[in-house]
């Protein structure tokens, strides 16, 4: 599943579901790629990527460090 430009759903929703599926499945055990390597790779623009990463960082998924990047927020995180 990708990015469907003609789907109902916001394109920031559908990256947010692939990001997603993506940490449960390992592909992203630890550190995400960067802001601008998901706008590429996806064809968005960077306001729908942060958009996408807000709705993670809101349910709690990710965390981003600034200067080192964004993270897969582990249980062992609660500190960060």
């Amino acid at each position: 599943m990708g990015i469907d430009l003609d789907a109902p759903e916001p394109l920031y929703e559908q990256l947010a579901a692939v990001i997603r599926r993506r940490i449960q499945e390992g592909t992203y055990a630890r550190r995400l790629p960067s802001g601008p390597a998901l706008a590429d790779e996806f064809d968005l623009s960077m306001p729908t990527v942060q958009r996408a990463l807000g709705v993670l960082k809101d349910e709690g998924l990710i965390v981003s460090v600034k200067g080192r990047g964004t993270f897969v927020k582990r249980p062992d995180d609660a500190g960060e």
